[in-house]
């Protein structure tokens, strides 16, 4: 099977065994790592102000989300029903090397999303020289737009599902003389899954666009598909939201948003498709 040589040039293809593309990978997967190694380092100079500032951010009042629904709700004149009171939780540590154990996977993770344009870089420029030049030309940007919609998404999961989330269960009690004590290990195994899967699902557009080149959706079959996908969307919100209505909305209407934008990108390569059978006919 013809993909590349082990410089990766799509111009001198030649064949390569298997063990031979392991290499070529091995390489990748070493540069992402040395990549993900140099952003942990990042973490580790600023790993006081990313633990106390960033990662504690929404256990905080004066998190800057809820200072924002706050006035938003005040300048709808719906007074404070939109602001979010008291943080009320204790955080402890009840194991030897819990605290370690979360310092490595945030300076780990951590890594991985400040690395993450170029680690993707790597895999794409690993699977790249198995492209057709049509199919190069029609994706130019991916590691521009993944990265952006990556980074948006983790936005997104930061200032908005995780602070949601955080507030309702710092405040949930199933009596007044129980109190809130988190390990800092289930605040963070709680905190970590939601921003990057926000990142993760931020990458629908692009899912969509891909799979609509290949002629494995349509715009018809997402335009006649947009209802089950609400149901599918609703029911992602209420399990990585609090089980109250403005937390799964807020949630629901980005990716409704993401949806509508595939159906657009979807008709945009049906177009194309069109063009280039109607100038290979001619």
């Amino acid at each position: 099977m013809k993909l590349f040589n082990r410089k990766g040039s799509t111009d001198q293809r030649a064949e390569m065994s298997f063990i031979e593309h392991l290499d070529v990978l091995r390489g990748h997967l070493f540069k992402s790592a040395i990549a993900v190694a140099i952003g942990a380092i990042v973490m580790v100079i600023y790993n006081n102000f990313i633990v106390s500032k960033i990662l504690m951010g929404p256990t905080h009042p004066q998190f800057p989300t809820y200072g924002f629904l706050c006035r938003i709700s005040e300048s709808l004149g719906l007074g404070d029903k939109f602001c979010m009171g008291h943080i009320n939780v204790k955080m402890q540590s009840t194991s030897v090397g819990g605290q370690f154990g979360v310092y490595f996977n945030i300076i780990l993770i951590g890594g991985f999303i400040i690395a993450f344009p170029y680690v993707f870089y790597q895999f794409w420029k690993f699977a790249k020289p198995a492209l057709k030049p049509k199919e190069l030309h029609n994706t130019r940007g991916v590691i521009f737009w993944v990265s952006l919609l990556f980074f948006i998404g983790i936005l997104f999961g930061y200032f908005v599902i995780a602070p949601y989330t955080i507030h309702f269960f710092a405040n949930f009690s199933l009596a007044n003389d129980i109190e809130n004590i988190w390990t800092i290990t289930s605040y963070f195994n709680t905190l970590i899954p939601l921003i990057l899967g926000a990142g993760l699902a931020f990458q629908l557009p692009l899912v969509m666009f891909f799979l609509a080149k290949i002629d494995v959706v349509s715009a018809k079959f997402l335009r006649n598909g947009r209802k089950y996908a609400i149901v599918i969307m609703l029911i992602i919100s209420g399990i990585i939201t609090p089980p109250d209505m403005l937390s799964q909305i807020i949630c629901t209407i980005p990716l409704l948003i993401l949806y509508e934008i595939s159906i657009l990108l979807c008709v945009k390569v049906e177009k194309q498709k069109k063009v280039d059978e109607a100038k290979e006919w001619s």
